[in-house]
């Protein structure tokens, strides 16, 4: 430990501990957001530091700041009992908390002072809960209220929809999850219900009075049973900080609040920090607003861009710009994305990592040569001596992996995915492939229960009946034999015709592949809008599979190569990292925030898919997506790889019909940053030719019962 020497009036010498070594190792900026306010303010009873606002840049050590920061104001006398430290995650609290004590231990006297921990670190929602529990009785809670989880809400929210008899409309209300995602985000944005349906829910909009009503009666419901929701824990918090009163009383338990990742917070979070802190002293917040990625939960990056003038005098700023994660050329391209936002802080992201290698902007053929780019570097890179688990490729929207992932299936790699389910694991899909599966073999029992049980008031024992008739019946179309002469439930008879007619045309092989796809997923259409509330996400799933499908030369063929290596056999068993050593990450691009790997892909770099077409109908939400972009690219540390694919395959357009589109490089890369990064084409490999049908005349010719050599072997 560094020591300082001192004289005292005698001359004698005394050695003491410096009390700063645990700031070494911090940069200049880094140190200075942790200093802030000197070292004789933070004390109870001394006035407080002004308000400090971090803006961290991506790989600027923020958690190592913040961590240091509440471990200084511990060292230099505050209170660790009357500091609030808020973050997004109960484990990210823990984790702050133990950092906290790492970094003062060294320093004489803290470490008692921190026995306890920082008792009140944790996330808005859990502080919250305490908080209400204290002051239940003066603000009409009983303090033995229980909270219901997202499950038990949706439920509540549902009985609700039933006793308000919403559930017997002729025309499809809204199923409770959309009510409950709906009351959540009016409640978090703080918007009218009208914008809310407007910009988020738009089929729900002829539903408005009906959801005001349902909402009321929803809330009653709560108060009488005495239970809070997720949402009511910040909305009771922010209308308790609105009295005075309560207000005083709160903001007098706490001489410093530090929130972590600010720019993801949403308006009721803003005003309670605002209620406990009007001044701003004692106040310090960390994030990045080049990282605001999450208004579809409610955030808004307009708390991190005005906070400066919530306060008079403005709070104080400082930026971290020194990058320990990427190399200069992609913070380079990194830097040039953002320097084009309407607004934003300045910041320079730099770093001493010094390389030759820009990032590559790859521009492919289509979405099938994207999965093989993207795979052949990735072996490539493995046989260097990268680890999968040290390579990520990144995607906007969790059905644009699919096409790669049949190719990693194919191809025997293991991967993770985070950010919704690995595409042929997804329940709609495997709808979709049953139906196929059991126009090809009407003996496939698994895929016709599972069929048969897409229609309304089919339950497994009909369903087993109904198997046993296809069992019962001869012929190609057995199938649809069987289902015209059976009987169904009363709730399916409506639906019952159209399923008929539908496995009769695909058994029969009536429409051309790949048209017999097309058929089949429209005809799931109605089906997977009752039995999913997020239908339109799903729906793009089908859509891509569509367009793979219409790669193969039939469905047969389509079938085959799925099921050779699908997800749930081997290749699944590889794909689960508790079987296998090492994988590949998969993500969107949401689920990446705060990773880092070696080697980066970001899928689909045009416009239509980053930004989103859903993504652009408004400045604000243009700008969100250019920050995703930005978020992609700064999860590289060596290597990043954008691939822009050519052409892909549109459906449903009104003038044209389905057809191939050419797609243009994503509009936040523009011209003038081209030299930035590495522009180069990969062509597709040779095709191959199909296999000669040599010997396949003599081999029918021998009959040879194999089934029946199998049996034997269990006699």
């Amino acid at each position: 430990m560094s020591t300082v020497t001192l004289a005292d009036s005698s001359q004698a010498e005394a050695v003491l501990p410096d009390v700063t070594a645990y700031l070494a190792k911090l940069n200049d900026a880094q140190r200075d957001a942790v200093e802030h306010g000197g070292s004789n303010a933070f004390a109870p009873g001394v006035t407080l530091p002004e308000p400090l606002l971090v803006i961290a840049g991506a790989g600027s050590g923020k958690t190592n700041t913040l961590a240091h920061r509440v471990a200084h104001l511990v060292v230099n006398g505050a209170d660790p009992h009357r500091i609030l430290l808020l973050t997004f995650s109960r484990r990210a609290a823990q984790e702050m908390t133990r950092r906290v004590a790492r970094i003062a231990a060294g320093v004489s006297g803290v470490a008692a002072t921190l026995a306890q921990g920082l008792t009140w670190a944790g996330t808005f929602h859990g502080v919250g809960a305490r908080l209400l529990r204290e002051y239940a009785e003066q603000i009409g809670l009983s303090p033995a209220f229980t909270i219901n989880d997202r499950e038990d809400s949706a439920d509540l929210m549902n009985l609700v929809r039933h006793e308000l008899g919403l559930s017997a409309k002729e025309k499809r209300f809204p199923a409770k999850s959309t009510c409950l995602a709906i009351y959540s985000r009016v409640v978090n944005t703080g918007d009218s219900l009208p914008n809310v349906l407007a910009r988020s829910f738009s089929w729900c909009l002829e539903w408005e009075p009906q959801l005001r009503a349902l909402f009321a009666a929803y809330t009653d419901a709560k108060q009488k049973q005495n239970v809070l929701d997720y949402d009511d824990l910040l909305l009771y918090w922010a209308h308790m900080s609105a009295e005075p009163a309560i207000a005083a009383d709160l903001a007098a338990r706490f001489d410093h609040i530090l929130v972590d990742e600010y720019q993801d917070t949403n308006r009721l979070q803003a005003s309670i920090l605002l209620a406990l802190k009007p001044d701003g002293r004692g106040l310090t917040v960390v994030g990045d607003d080049a990282q605001a990625i999450y208004s579809f939960r409610g955030a808004t990056v307009r708390n991190i861009l005005d906070f400066p003038t919530h306060f008079d005098p403005p709070a104080r700023q400082v930026t971290l710009e020194r990058n320990y994660r990427s190399t200069g050329p992609i913070l380079a391209a990194s830097n040039a994305v953002m320097d084009a936002a309407a607004e934003r802080y300045t910041k320079n992201l730099w770093t001493d990592k010094a390389s030759q290698q820009r990032p590559r902007l790859v521009t492919v053929a289509d979405e099938a040569t994207q999965a093989r780019y993207v795979v052949e570097q990735i072996l490539e890179a493995r046989e260097g001596g990268m680890a999968l688990k040290q390579q990520a490729v990144l995607f906007r929207a969790a059905h644009h992996s699919a096409t790669l992932e049949i190719e990693l299936a194919r191809r025997n790699i293991p991967f993770v995915k985070f950010g919704g389910l690995r595409f042929l694991d997804a329940a709609h899909v495997k709808d979709v492939l049953a139906v196929l599966r059991w126009a090809e073999n009407p003996l496939d029992r698994v895929a016709g229960f599972r069929v048969t049980q897409l229609m309304p008031g089919v339950g497994p024992a009909t369903a087993a009946r109904l198997l046993d008739q296809v069992a019962a019946c001869t012929g190609a179309y057995r199938a649809a034999q069987a289902l015209a002469a059976f009987a169904p439930p009363l709730r399916a008879a409506q639906d019952w015709p159209a399923f008929t007619a539908l496995i009769d045309n695909i058994g029969a092989r009536a429409t051309p592949w790949p048209g017999e796809f097309e058929r089949v997923r429209r005809w799931y259409e109605p089906h997977l809008e009752r039995n999913h509330e997020d239908a339109q996400v799903r729906m793009a799933d089908l859509l891509q599979m569509e367009s793979i499908a219409s790669t193969y030369p039939s469905r047969e063929r389509f079938l085959t190569e799925l099921t050779l290596d699908p997800p749930d056999a081997t290749s699944a068993e590889s794909a689960d990292p508790l079987l296998d050593e090492d994988y590949l990450i998969l993500s969107t691009i949401h689920s990446a925030k705060g990773q880092e790997w070696r080697n980066v892909f970001v899928l689909n770099g045009v416009d239509g898919c980053i930004p989103s077409d859903l993504g652009a109908g408004s400045d604000e939400e243009l700008e969100e997506e250019r920050r995703l972009l930005y978020v992609a690219m700064t999860r590289a540390k060596e290597d990043l790889h954008i691939v822009v694919p050519q052409r892909f395959y549109v459906h449903n357009q009104a003038a044209a019909g389905d057809r191939h589109v050419w797609a243009s490089r994503t509009r936040f890369i523009g011209a003038q940053m081209l030299p930035l990064f590495e522009s180069c084409a990969w062509p597709p490999p040779p095709v191959v030719g199909a296999p000669g049908a040599s010997g396949l005349a003599a081999a029918a010719r021998a009959k040879i019962e194999i089934g029946a050599k199998l049996r034997k072997m269990w006699d």
